[in-house]
């Protein structure tokens, strides 16, 4: 229970790797705010949960969107210890046929809307003089993929916004680290053809794709007392794809 009556954000929690971060934070005895880009989403989330957890809709992207959240956050659940960045999209295509719109969409939630979350926790943090904030990247931010530029950039710059954060908010107890995932078999990677997804179980030492679960251990030992002298980091879970 290493959460005990902590308060626990995680933006993108109606589905995949956030639902199941939502899940094992509660189970280890947070109050989680799952934050989802619907009413619905949200609250169905928090309704799996039971106890303590509160659903949320907020467009990430919206600056005025993410204040309103926190707002309501810490009037209904008090300041929160931890805050995971999870919320993310894709649209994907080559790059001499993505749309400025598909660049910006893609920029404004993964990339623009953790800046937005991240801003709006800070002060309450600082002045609890404790924090645990953790973005969730990917191993093409680390690696590239073709037909991901929108995406790669995006999550290229979560890395960006890590070590910034680490060392603009590390001397009031507060830790920023990042996760990167590799492939995870959830809705996001629904749409990959399956000779990629063979090819992805064949190069693999783990011979498989990841699943949402294998995401928690890694996040929530950043967001512990325990990893309290690690920031700026970031810990890949690829099941050794690219050693």
């Amino acid at each position: 229970m290493r959460f005990q009556d902590q308060v626990v954000v995680v933006t993108g929690a109606s589905r995949g790797i956030g639902k199941s971060l939502a899940a094992a934070f509660a189970a280890e005895g947070a109050r989680v705010a799952c934050v989802a880009t619907t009413e619905a989403g949200a609250s169905a989330t928090a309704s799996e949960l039971g106890g303590g957890a509160k659903g949320y809709a907020c467009d990430v992207s919206s600056s005025e969107s993410v204040e309103a959240l926190f707002t309501a956050v810490m009037t209904d659940m008090g300041t929160p210890s931890v805050l995971v960045n999870n919320a993310g999209i894709t649209k994907d295509t080559l790059m001499l046929r993505m749309k400025d719109e598909d660049w910006d969409r893609v920029i404004d939630v993964n990339l623009k809307g953790t800046f937005n979350c991240i801003r709006a926790v800070a002060k309450s943090m600082m002045k609890a003089r404790y924090g645990r904030i953790v973005n969730i990247t990917s191993v093409v931010g680390l690696h590239g993929a073709a037909g991901q530029v929108n995406y790669s950039a995006s999550k290229a710059g979560l890395l960006g916004i890590t070590m910034s954060v680490a060392k603009e908010l590390g001397s009031r107890g507060i830790t920023c680290n990042a996760v990167a995932p590799g492939f995870i078999d959830s809705d996001m990677t629904e749409a990959l053809p399956q000779e990629f997804k063979d090819y992805v179980i064949k190069q693999a030492p783990a011979g498989r794709l990841g699943t949402p679960e294998d995401i928690s251990p890694a996040v929530l030992f950043l967001a512990s007392s325990e990893a309290a002298y690690m920031t700026g980091q970031c810990l890949t879970v690829d099941g050794g794809l690219f050693l």
